[in-house]
């Protein structure tokens, strides 16, 4: 039987649909360390994960039988990508399950902390009446910049142009711009105009410390900051100074460079207790509705990996999108090096097996290669041997009901 470990809380409907699909599941709340992980890897076919557990080329090679990864959430920072397809492990995300909360939350924040509300409910709190409107703006007519125009940055742009918002975003890729979204060429010339600004940008190692004291002096005076993508992307300390100052006016926080494990654990930042600031602990995709989806899409991606061998948006491994083998017929998915020759060795070995082939596709995606043929006979297990012992190959699948991986 395939075993399925899921750690950090993923929603029960995505365990259910690996248990329906005949998988083993078991489950664990917080996220694992390093050495914690390749404990709980042995005998382990796939894992699911989120943010915080990292899966390390360490973990990877430890951890032999492992077929698949998914992170339960948009980002895959946490994976190494490479040496995952280096060792046939196929990696899959939810690029886009949990967009309209992140979007959702960071227009709340934005009207809250235009209108300083988090200092007038510490206020009442605290038993003061503190009624006036110092301080105090609507968003329509403000300048919002989107720094990051993916698939929240975009959401976010259509629905603060809807408030009255005017938006202008920069990213570092060719983006069409929604509505009257004005592309700005520069992150500079983004913060010249800004009243917001929030960052969306992926969690690559490239854009770490992408925004430090450079940045936040550029920001206008009065402006105010969010950060709802990675924690390492901002120099904390340096915008705690900033708004101490008074030149930023408030900010939001989603997200942290050193994050606890676990529900409960102890919280540690610089940002704490200061005046117009919301910190939210990692929640930007944590609703019901989208916790729901990501386990379902997810769940759902593993699943028809395992079953037909189809890697539909899979983020490390070429993309192919695969019915369900015909009745009687037997599959073979081959992960290989992306050199020449190997598609003419794999049917060579096909044929001196005595395999007639019912169809096959291929898909190149930088150093790896991915072929899957049909067969309408099984195949020998000294070719399927022969396969897996080619100097290219991977991994080897046999994908149909009496075989085993």
């Amino acid at each position: 039987m395939v075993k399925a470990l899921l750690l950090e809380n993923i929603h029960p409907l995505g365990r259910e649909l690996l248990a329906h699909a005949g998988v083993e599941v078991v489950t664990a709340k917080g996220a694992l360390d390093e050495d914690e992980l390749i404990e709980a890897l042995q005998g382990v076919d796939v894992l699911g994960i989120r943010s915080k557990t990292n899966v390390t080329a360490r973990v990877l090679e430890s951890a032999p039988d492992l077929l698949a990864v998914g992170a339960f959430c948009i980002g895959t920072n946490q994976i190494d990508l490479r040496a995952a397809a280096g060792r046939g492990v196929a990696a899959f995300n939810a690029p886009f399950s949990n967009t309209r909360s992140v979007v959702e939350l960071a227009l709340a924040e934005i009207i809250a902390l235009t209108r300083r509300l988090t200092e007038k409910d510490k206020a009442l709190h605290a038993g003061t009446w503190d009624k006036s409107a110092t301080g105090a703006h609507e968003v329509r007519g403000r300048t919002l910049g989107i720094v990051g125009y993916g698939n929240i940055g975009t959401q976010l742009s259509v629905l603060a142009e809807a408030l009255g918002m005017r938006v202008v975003f920069y990213d570092t890729a060719e983006k069409l711009a929604l509505g009257n979204a004005q592309r700005m060429r520069s992150l500079d010339e983004l913060l010249d105009v800004a009243d917001v600004v929030t960052l969306h940008v992926d969690g690559r190692p490239g854009n770490a410390g992408m925004f430090g004291p450079a940045q936040f002096a550029r920001m206008k005076e009065g402006s105010i900051f969010l950060n709802l993508s990675r924690g390492f992307l901002v120099d904390y300390a340096h915008l705690r100074d900033q708004i101490v100052s008074g030149r930023i006016v408030g900010a939001a926080v989603d997200v942290f460079a050193e994050e606890p494990k676990a529900q409960g654990d102890a919280f540690e930042s610089e940002l704490r207790d200061l005046p117009n600031v919301i910190l939210t602990p990692h929640v930007g995709g944590s609703t019901e509705e989208a916790q729901k989806d990501i386990g379902m899409f997810v769940a759902g991606k593993l699943r028809d990996y395992l079953e037909t061998g189809a890697t539909a948006l899979s983020v490390n491994v070429p993309a192919l999108i695969l019915d369900r083998p015909r009745d009687g017929s037997h599959r073979i998915a081959h992960l290989h090096r992306n050199v020449p020759g190997v598609l003419a060795a794999v049917n060579r070995t096909l044929a001196a097996g005595g395999a007639n082939i019912e169809s096959q596709v291929l898909s190149t995606s930088g150093d790896v290669g991915y072929v899957v043929t049909d067969l309408s006979t099984d195949l020998p297990p000294s070719e399927l041997a022969e396969l897996l012992d080619m100097e290219p190959t991977i991994r080897v699948r046999a994908l149909h009901p009496d075989s085993e991986d």
